[in-house]
């Protein structure tokens, strides 16, 4: 029987947008942001639709670029593309301002989904080093997050929404959120009158955080996965069961690893800057749904987070255990 390629498959958001269900996550290490540009160029021109970006990850120019390009040479169409961008949490109060500014640097004139890419207040403070010489994790000089005991995080979610249901503005296409556990997103179903369209979350068989996605899929809130493959080094790949995996299927593990999500329903959002790698994996691998339940078994068993940071490791308000889970992988 033959299978779509994952860049063949949709998924549909709750307001009835098409969201290519396989995508590349632009998130790069500070010394190599400007290969994001030909990154972008190889996933597009081997069949990438969505390209996923976000002001704190410091590549947004460097994705722009691309796109100009990609446009200008007749390789792909702006209508055919799905972009996400996503308000950083130092910008919590100024959602309009950080949209144009993300517009800017991409070089189109709306965005597919726009995200709150998490639910916190952080102070701006400056830092040379710092996406617009913003420190994108402020802290004090023990090391503490400094966060802006004026802000409430809801505000941001509004203010985004404001802007969607806003019939003269079209700059945004979807909204949602990402990193939100599910006590913030009864908050927002409880306070806002939008459902969010989707909830970008780590997710990985090492976490595969059912009750979060089940909750999600009871409110039509579509999850996207990110670090599919665990982050820097994609530690996931040497998993014995994941070997096993590919012995079954004769697949390589990153086609695994993404075909586990979207088995389930997932959007998922690898990164890489290897051109050759984003051209080859995007194999879709018809696991068994018992294939799909052992991945997920093992990791309510070996729960294991890879992505954390100063600020955004601690979110105040989580559950008790999850803050303990958090502190304890970072």
């Amino acid at each position: 029987m033959l299978h779509p390629l994952s860049t063949e498959i949709y998924f549909t958001f709750n307001n009835g947008n098409k969201v290519p269900a396989f995508g590349l996550g632009t998130a790069a290490q500070h010394e190599r942001v400007a290969e994001t540009k030909q990154a972008v160029k190889a996933a597009i021109k081997a069949g990438y639709r969505h390209i996923d970006t976000a002001w704190a990850y410091g590549v947004e120019e460097y994705v722009g670029e691309a796109l100009q390009e990609l446009f200008e040479e007749r390789v792909v169409k702006r209508e055919d593309l799905h972009i996400t961008s996503k308000v950083w949490h130092t910008m919590w109060n100024d959602v309009d301002k950080s949209l144009n500014e993300s517009l800017a640097r991409l070089k189109v004139d709306y965005v597919d989904l726009f995200l709150q890419h998490w639910p916190l207040c952080t102070q701006k403070v400056p830092d040379p080093h710092g996406v617009d010489k913003i420190a994108k994790e402020p802290v004090d000089d023990q090391g503490n997050p400094l966060y802006d005991e004026k802000g409430d995080w809801i505000e941001t979610y509004k203010q985004i929404e404001k802007i969607y249901l806003d019939k003269n503005d079209k700059r945004v296409r979807a909204i949602g959120v990402s990193n939100f556990p599910i006590e913030y997103l009864k908050r927002v179903l409880k306070e806002c009158r939008t459902v969010p369209a989707c909830n970008q979350v780590e997710l990985h068989p090492h976490l595969p955080q059912r009750e979060l996605c089940e909750f999600c899929s009871e409110h039509k809130i579509l999850v996207t996965a990110y670090s599919p493959l665990g982050g820097n080094g994609a530690p996931l790949l040497e998993l014995p069961i994941l070997k096993g995996l590919c012995e079954k299927y004769n697949a390589s593990p990153n086609d695994i690893l993404t075909s586990y999500h979207l088995r389930q329903g997932t959007i998922v959002i690898p990164r890489s800057l290897n051109s050759t790698r984003i051209a080859s994996n995007l194999e879709f691998v018809p696991l068994s749904e018992e294939d799909v339940n052992k991945l997920n078994e093992f990791g309510q068993k070996n729960k294991k987070r890879y992505i954390n940071g100063a600020v955004s490791s601690v979110i105040p308000g989580f559950k008790e255990d999850f803050l303990k889970e958090q502190l304890q992988q970072s």
